[in-house]
């Protein structure tokens, strides 16, 4: 635990991993354009930087953990961002979820200045975040595997090595394509049932019991809309990026996307024709209610 950890990005899941961090002894020097983020790590032990470039000279490895493609390139390739202020032998490890194109750009970008770039997409949710039993999927060379495998071990409990830089983020892009895929279908599930009569629990039963089953539906829904509540632990809006980036990936690979296009269209509809873009993912069922002119179900 020598090295200094920076870590930028403390929402919902950047928050509670580099509380982990914190809490395990590591050197961390943490950033959010959020000041009430920041005071929480500062409580656990955490040093404050007052800009970005204050965490890259202060750090060995900057972690990001950030909402989009251009915020993350903002951080690696801005003028007080890694590339400018970082120096040779520097780790960068980039766990937001972002187009894979991209992630490979600025590892080819740090490479050539020396500098070493890990993407390390991840699995579950921010309870499992909370608890370090985050699951990552993570795209590195051997030595820098091992030289990040602290980092993991103490926010999460399981570590996936894909491949080289890029193959972490186009496997988690591939995981999140099918659970946003799973997601719309469980709301028009629930749904048609509700239309023919059938109560959630008795469809939430027969689901949960048989091949149809899926761990979105079993462990997050009734924790979210299920029960009523599609305040965001996963916001839509980040669900619609998450969807667009594998609907673009599988174009540019060549494969087809037929679900995820018509999954992709109805999560625009719930977001601008029923304002819930800043809602819960699970207010999906929400929007496929409306359609249907009912209320939403629940358990």
């Amino acid at each position: 635990m020598s090295e200094r950890i920076g870590f930028i990005g403390l929402g919902n899941m950047g928050g509670p991993m580099s509380a982990n961090l914190a809490r395990k002894g590591f050197s961390l020097t943490v950033f959010d354009t959020r000041a009430a983020q920041i005071e929480k790590l500062t409580a656990l032990g955490a040093k404050a930087a007052k800009n970005v470039g204050d965490v890259v000279a202060s750090s060995d490895i900057v972690v990001t953990m950030l909402p989009d493609t251009p915020d993350v390139e903002g951080i690696v390739l801005g003028p007080e961002g890694t590339l400018a202020r970082g120096r040779k032998g520097m780790l960068h490890m980039d766990m937001s979820t972002i187009a894979p194109a991209a992630s490979k750009r600025m590892a080819e970008r740090l490479n050539e200045a020396g500098m070493r770039w890990v993407d390390a997409g991840v699995g579950r949710s921010p309870a499992h975040a909370e608890r370090g039993e985050s699951l990552f999927m993570v795209g590195a060379s051997d030595d820098d595997l091992k030289r990040v495998t602290p980092l993991f071990e103490a926010m999460g409990n399981k570590i996936i090595h894909a491949g080289a830089p890029g193959a972490g983020i186009a496997l988690k892009i591939v995981n999140n394509y099918l659970a946003m895929c799973l997601c719309q279908l469980n709301a028009e599930a629930f749904t048609m049932a509700s239309k023919l009569g059938i109560p959630a629990k008795t469809l939430f039963d027969v689901i949960t019991s048989s091949l149809a089953s899926n761990d979105h539906l079993k462990l997050y829904w009734p924790t979210k809309a299920l029960k009523g509540d599609v305040e965001p632990g996963f916001a839509l809006d980040l669900a619609f990026k998450d969807i667009s980036i594998g609907v673009g990936a599988a174009a540019d690979a060549g494969t087809p996307a037929h679900v995820g296009k018509a999954a992709r269209d109805a999560m625009e509809r719930a977001r601008k024709q029923h304002g819930l873009g800043q809602k819960d993912v699970t207010a999906l069922l929400n929007a496929a209610a409306a359609e249907a002119g009912i209320k939403p179900p629940t358990l």
